[in-house]
């Protein structure tokens, strides 16, 4: 039933509501346009352990078997991929970057999860980066991937780890060609397009409430301005008329001559 009155009220009120439909579409348009078009390249990154595990025989003579890296995932792997993705998502890696607070090309590092505390579920690293150009999506991602590298010799170096036991850093997938991103701009005109849709109704509604409103008013006038008492009209048939002067001066004539 309100949908039904909601439609009608729109038809009726139709000089309002077509131009305000057609300043809807030109502001969803503009908003649209206005939100500048960015694109996303990403990388998938692993740690893996060295050949020969990650300990260092002292006797050259007995060296340690080799083991395959792709067969030896464990927890630790899990703990420093974590390590890593906490340094690069540090604010001081992002300014060796040349990434700079507001500027429109940035990058995000995580395990496949956002949340802190799940970073240590998995030796996966995976590099998102987004950019004004599909180059400078693809470039961050490349610049960031390089950079979870140098990353991990370094704590590895700081801790004094053999060079033969230091764990490695394989990529899986290599940056992307840069991808457009559609949500944003659009989320920006579906909300200016509701925005505009709300306002067109609120002002179809009272526009229509004032009209009313004034015709109410006008209503109470006239019958504020209408007699009590209708005024006479012609007498109807078999009822007496009124008295007029000649029935007067008749009545006047006829009196005895004693009241005189």
């Amino acid at each position: 039933m309100d949908l039904w009155r909601t439609v009608a009220v729109l038809f009726r009120r139709w000089y309002i509501t077509i131009p305000a439909f057609v300043a809807t579409l030109g502001l969803t348009a503009a908003a649209y346009s206005v939100v500048p078009l960015q694109y996303q390249s990403g990388s998938v990154l692993v740690l893996t352990t060295p050949l020969r595990g990650g300990t260092e025989s002292t006797q050259p003579s007995q060296p340690n078997a080799a083991t395959n890296p792709l067969t030896n995932f464990d927890q630790s792997l899990a703990l420093t991929a974590s390590i890593v993705i906490q340094q690069l998502s540090s604010a001081e890696t992002a300014s060796q970057l040349g990434i700079r607070p507001g500027d429109t090309t940035s990058y995000t590092v995580n395990n496949g999860s956002s949340n802190p505390e799940l970073l240590q579920s998995g030796p996966f690293i995976f590099v998102t980066g987004t950019g004004p150009t599909p180059q400078a999506a693809q470039d961050i991602t490349r610049k960031v991937s390089a950079m979870a590298t140098r990353v991990l010799a370094s704590r590895q170096d700081e801790l004094k780890a053999p060079a033969s036991t230091h764990i490695e850093l394989q990529q899986v997938v290599t940056p992307t060609s840069g991808q457009p991103l559609l949500g944003s701009p659009m989320r920006v005109a579906a909300a200016a397009g509701a925005l505009a849709g709300l306002a067109t109704l609120a002002a179809v509604y009272g526009f229509e409430s004032l009209m009313n409103h004034r015709r109410r008013r006008r209503t109470t006038w006239r019958q504020d301005d209408a007699p009590d008492h209708p005024a006479p009209g012609p007498a109807r048939a078999g009822s007496p008329a009124p008295p007029g002067p000649a029935d007067s001066l008749h009545l006047v004539d006829v009196a005895p001559a004693s009241e005189r």
